[in-house]
């Protein structure tokens, strides 16, 4: 419930050349402490929950966009579960990169944005720092810019 709002599957991947200082997971910057998993594999994880919506948050998914992508699309094809991403990069800086923009476009929302140690916050919701940012991404994509709210969490 971290991971984004109610009961959530969340498929955390190893690789994040952003390495962080205060990251809570430094163990995941190296894509070597991980393993492969085959997209069925996952999906057989995703689909034995009906109650749980999926995140994906690592490491970051945006360094592996390709296969976050395949898996995204299976989720979107197999069932009605809503998709939260956590990345250190902006928005608008995955917008330019066709491989993470195609991930970027089956996702419900990117939480976005480097951890910052000097903006810590531990009240803020599903964020550890205060210059990241929760966005709707399907409305961004329409309206162009980015629509970002904390109180997403409301509406999944």
């Amino acid at each position: 419930m971290v991971d984004g709002p109610g009961f959530r599957t969340a498929i955390y991947c190893a690789g994040c050349p952003n390495a962080c200082p205060g990251c809570h997971n430094p163990i995941s910057w190296d894509i070597n402490n991980g393993h492969e998993m085959e997209t069925e594999e996952i999906m057989k994880v995703i689909e034995a929950d009906p109650f749980a919506n999926v995140t994906f948050s690592g490491g970051d998914p945006m360094f592996q966009p390709e296969g976050f992508a395949e898996l995204a699309r299976a989720i979107r094809e197999r069932t009605d579960k809503t998709i939260w991403c956590f990345s250190g990069f902006r928005f608008e800086t995955l917008m330019q990169n066709p491989k993470q923009r195609e991930l970027l476009e089956l996702l419900d929302v990117l939480v976005d944005g480097p951890f910052v140690q000097e903006l810590r916050d531990e009240n803020l919701v599903f964020r550890g720092s205060s210059n990241q940012r929760i966005i709707d991404v399907q409305e961004s994509l329409k309206k162009g810019f980015v629509i970002q709210n904390s109180q997403l969490a409301a509406r999944w």
